[in-house]
């Protein structure tokens, strides 16, 4: 993809070198990018040779760790407009037109806590059973399932 990762985009958001609005932005179009991929321009590792583990149908959230609930909130929704769905001290739900939405926690680091595909036909112990088979760790929470990228960033799987 010409250099553009998701690591250099969250090292570029922890050195301050982009905004939390760049930081969702760019995570959202890598993620749109690689789905949209043909699968001959998608790098293939030995794992990755036969089927998918999963097939992501869109980006269903992000989630960022912030220091200040309450003003991130209010951020997000003034300048991009996002609705505040649900929101506490420690965290917010805050919902695009789209359908997607922004997740916030508080955190003493912020940065980026972890990032949702939808996936069709989801089922929590199906995931898990693909994901043990896959070599991965699944992390059951609830009716969710949260696994590392090879770096240790937390993927979730969720309903579509």
């Amino acid at each position: 993809m010409g250099g553009f990762d998701a690591d250099r985009v969250v090292d570029d958001f922890v050195a301050g070198r982009l905004t939390r609005r760049d930081l969702v932005a760019r995570l959202m179009a890598l993620g749109a990018a690689i789905c949209g991929a043909p699968a001959a321009a998608r790098p293939l590792g030995r794992a990755e040779e036969s089927a998918p583990t999963f097939s992501a149908q869109s980006v269903d959230h992000v989630a960022l760790s912030v220091s200040d609930v309450s003003r991130s909130a209010e951020w997000y929704a003034r300048h991009l407009g996002l609705r505040v769905t649900s929101q506490d001290e420690s965290s917010a739900f805050l919902s695009c037109a789209g359908g997607d939405f922004l997740a916030l926690f508080r955190s003493s680091r912020a940065g980026l806590n972890h990032y949702s595909f939808g996936i069709r036909g989801y089922d929590q112990q199906d995931a898990a059973r693909r994901l043990r088979a896959a070599g991965l760790a699944p992390k059951p929470r609830g009716g969710r399932m949260y696994f590392d990228d090879p770096d240790g960033i937390e993927v979730q799987v969720s309903p579509e």
